[in-house]
């Protein structure tokens, strides 16, 4: 028998939830995994209540030509990561792994080579986690060690182009 290995098998899971996502230009998906247990899901969305920009049939960051990157304070959604951290007790998160998957709204295919945008890496520091896990294919994927964003202060300022 030739079962999934783990990483792919809770890669899976945040790629389902990439599917709940209300952005128009991406859709991320993220699960925070400890001890072989699930203990949150995000997408990214607008806040609670708020319309999204599904809802809206536009997103300002596309009408004013904003790169991948740039201008976050302007998108209405609260981003995967965020939203996987807020729903999750912080005992839980520490030492825990964040699986992540990213899809094109338009294509619904998958985005190789993603990462978390600064403001995220803080919170994820912040939260404990110990690992990140990001899809950059159906059956690879790329292993970050949250220590290394620590150790690397340029990594949470943006200059390196994630």
């Amino acid at each position: 028998m030739n079962r999934v290995s783990k990483e792919n098998y809770y890669l899976d899971i945040a790629q389902t939830v990439a599917t709940r996502s209300t952005c128009l230009r991406k859709s991320f998906g993220a699960i925070i995994v400890k001890n072989d247990s699930i203990v949150s899901t995000g997408y990214n969305g607008a806040p609670r209540g708020r319309k999204n920009c599904s809802d809206l049939g536009t997103c300002i960051r596309d009408e004013l030509n904003i790169p991948r990157g740039e201008r976050y304070e302007l998108c209405r959604s609260v981003h995967s990561e965020a939203n996987a951290i807020i729903a999750a007790p912080r005992e839980q998160m520490l030492g825990s792994t964040l699986y992540m998957a990213c899809l094109d709204s338009k294509t619904g295919e998958l985005v190789p080579g993603t990462n978390s945008c600064s403001m995220c890496k803080r919170m994820i520091i912040n939260a404990g986690i110990e690992k990140v896990v990001i899809r950059n294919t159906k059956d690879d994927f790329t292993v970050i060690n949250v220590s290394d964003w620590i150790n690397d202060d340029d990594s949470l300022t943006g200059r390196r182009g994630y």
